[in-house]
């Protein structure tokens, strides 16, 4: 098994794609250490090891950096296969599925967040909101097939789908408070509300997804940070 000095994770506590990584180490049982980045300035560790993005999460092990979400999840659910349980499916057509709808999650989600926590007109927020809650849908829809009636899109444990969509948990309830939206509404999407209290409740989920008013706070201080960068200087 590897040691706490063979893995780390580079990123910020409050980045649903650094989540990822950290939930699928823990479903793993693989020790890590997290090394905190700092927000707003991109250390010499990051810009070295992923140069062309630039971005976190990025995967250390053994030395060797692994880039990206998605691709990160996939490498842990490879390297430690005898490890914890499968996240990604045996089947073949499985995995191409679940790696669809891990792609779709990524093409609806992220692209209305901005919009709907930032200083957008009404129009345009609710277009956004519009957008994402079409999405939810979707997905509530693929739930109930993929699912089988299980607890999870993977059936019995967390699976892929569920660590991409679960990842966003956090940031979206935080909008909910921010913008005074309904995304999570039982109404609409009553498997999902339920599978997600299931997925936040999982011990390798509940200590690394941050709390509504955290996310609140942070985003409070990203959007003055981009609003003074944003101000013609004195």
């Amino acid at each position: 098994m590897a040691t706490k000095q063979d893995v780390k994770v580079l990123g910020w506590s409050a980045s649903p794609f650094v989540a990822r990584a950290r939930i699928a180490l823990n479903l793993k049982g693989i020790e890590y250490e997290f090394l905190n980045e700092d927000l707003g300035r991109k250390s010499d560790l990051l810009l070295k090891s992923n140069p062309v993005y630039k971005k976190v999460p990025v995967l250390f092990h053994g030395g060797k950096p692994v880039c990206e979400s998605l691709l990160i999840v996939q490498y842990i659910d490879e390297v430690w296969a005898d490890s914890g349980l499968p996240i990604l499916p045996a089947d073949a057509y499985d995995r191409a599925v679940a790696r669809f709808w891990a792609a779709y999650i990524d093409d609806k989600l992220p692209n209305q967040t901005p919009v709907l926590l930032g200083e957008a007109d009404e129009a345009t927020k609710a277009e956004a909101l519009q957008q994402m809650s079409a999405a939810l849908q979707q997905l509530e829809e693929v739930f109930e097939k993929c699912s089988e009636g299980k607890s999870f899109f993977g059936g019995d444990t967390i699976g892929y789908v569920d660590i991409s969509l679960g990842s966003y948990l956090g940031w979206m309830k935080a909008m909910e408070k921010i913008a005074g939206i309904k995304l999570l509404d039982e109404e609409k999407i009553p498997r999902l509300v339920k599978w997600a209290e299931r997925f936040c409740s999982s011990d390798a989920v509940k200590e690394v997804i941050p709390e509504v008013d955290q996310l609140v706070e942070f985003s409070n201080v990203l959007r003055a940070a981009f609003n003074a960068a944003a101000s013609p200087s004195n």
